[in-house]
């Protein structure tokens, strides 16, 4: 590889501006919630079909997929959500790369909370507005234009070049899960998961929960004769804070110094009773728990249940009717790949050389797919994109055009330089 092959990468991208803002605008106005992708990945589909790229496009065996071991029960199933793999194919003798992402976005409801449209993708002061620009469409289209624009100026690596467009991230991760089921593999990975532009060797995992209280009933005019589950729910919520101020105080991670950022544990829905003027007999929580690399993910869920059956003993009313904890929903363990990685060090790279600055080496905070190509997939994966997590999931979302740009940059130089490596055994 030489000094001039590397410089037209860059001018390539710098001379590419319009059409990579063009591109991203495009995917951002295809409205993609989870559970309706059909669009996004046709148009994506159609989009490697273009470029000359090979396309894999399935559905997912909803009912095969129930018995890999990384699969977590969802209540919808895969019917027109196909997942994608688009490759382009090495000249010979090179590493090999998967750059994963996904193209779901959570909900927008009615647009309540939004200055605009949230499908608009309007540019304003250097930024993409709109549901998805940050999460993750322009990891994606980051990928995508890397490879594009690497194979229109001839410089196809030596190893092949995987891009996996994948459904159902928000919800589960079933996409990348099955598109480890379906064999795919690399030497290395590349999630384009947010980051903000830091180099991120691991994610933090996330457990749901709900706990269910049943109170005493009573007629609101002798109240005084129930036991309200209410006041019993605000006693669990303590509880629950008071699990996130031990783990908080006790769980360390070199790549998230910041513990109380890292570790959240609490209740996020509490509703209780059904009526104004009916005592609150019942009620039902819902929360979550972060998780750093390391920990015993099983033995986590196992701390909250016992905290929970502490506090109920602390209760007259609750010790003999405990309330009952069950884990429901989105259930994602932490990850992590070696900091000194080569796959690290090769976006490192990339980066310092287009910014001339060292990259913030992090964990992410938020989970991300990766847990399954690390665990299952053979493929030690890294996460770098342009997107900020603070911004995802966000009212008025929006990503940087000037980091989305850098993303590209880094993403191509990374490509040229793990592929053209030598593949060793």
């Amino acid at each position: 590889m030489t000094d001039a092959n590397r410089q037209k990468i860059l001018d390539k991208v710098d001379q590419s501006r319009d059409h990579a803002v063009g591109f991203l605008q495009d995917m951002v106005k295809i409205p993609s919630v989870t559970g309706d992708e059909a669009a996004i990945q046709k148009f994506m589909s159609d989009y490697f079909n273009k470029i000359g790229l090979e396309v894999d496009m399935w559905e997912t065996d909803w009912e095969e997929l129930k018995k890999h071991p990384g699969y977590r029960p969802v209540a919808r199933g895969y019917e027109n959500r196909p997942n994608i793999v688009a490759t382009l194919k090495g000249t010979g003798g090179g590493r090999s790369l998967l750059l994963n992402g996904h193209t779901d976005v959570i909900p927008v409801g009615n647009g309540e909370g939004w200055s605009d449209d949230p499908w608009s993708a309007k540019i304003e002061n250097g930024r993409i507005y709109g549901r998805g620009s940050c999460d993750m469409k322009s990891g994606v289209a980051s990928h995508v234009l890397a490879v594009q624009y690497l194979k229109e100026l001839g410089l196809t690596p030596k190893g092949d070049v995987m891009i996996n467009v994948v459904i159902d991230e928000e919800v589960s991760g079933h996409g990348t899960l099955d598109t480890v089921a379906r064999g795919y593999k690399a030497d290395a990975g590349i999630s384009g998961e947010t980051s903000d532009l830091h180099v991120q060797p691991a994610c933090i995992g996330r457990i749901w929960f709900e706990i269910e209280i049943q109170g005493k009933p009573a007629g609101i005019q002798q109240r005084y004769l129930g036991v309200s589950a209410i006041d019993l729910g605000n006693k669990v919520t303590a509880a629950v804070a008071e699990l996130e101020a031990e783990r908080i105080a006790t769980v360390t991670h070199p790549l998230y110094p910041s513990a109380i950022d890292s570790l959240p544990c609490i209740i996020g829905s509490f509703q209780a009773g059904n009526y104004p003027s009916a005592f609150p007999s019942s009620a039902l929580l819902k929360g979550s728990i972060g998780t750093v690399p390391g920990e015993d993910h099983e033995g986590v869920k196992q701390s909250l249940v016992k905290k929970i059956a502490e506090c109920a003993q602390k209760d007259e009313w609750m010790k003999d009717h405990p309330p009952v904890v069950r884990f429901v929903g989105y259930d994602a363990e932490a990850s992590e790949i070696p900091r000194d990685h080569g796959i690290v060090q090769t976006v490192s790279s990339a980066y310092t050389e287009i910014t001339g600055k060292q990259p913030t080496i992090s964990g992410r905070q938020g989970a991300a797919d990766t847990r399954f190509l690390n665990s299952y997939g053979e493929t030690p994966t890294v996460i770098f994109g342009p997107g900020s997590t603070a911004v995802m999931h966000a009212n008025d979302e929006w990503v940087s055009v000037d980091d989305y740009l850098t993303s590209i940059k880094v993403m191509a130089l990374s490509i040229y330089d793990w592929c053209n490596g030598e593949k060793t055994a």
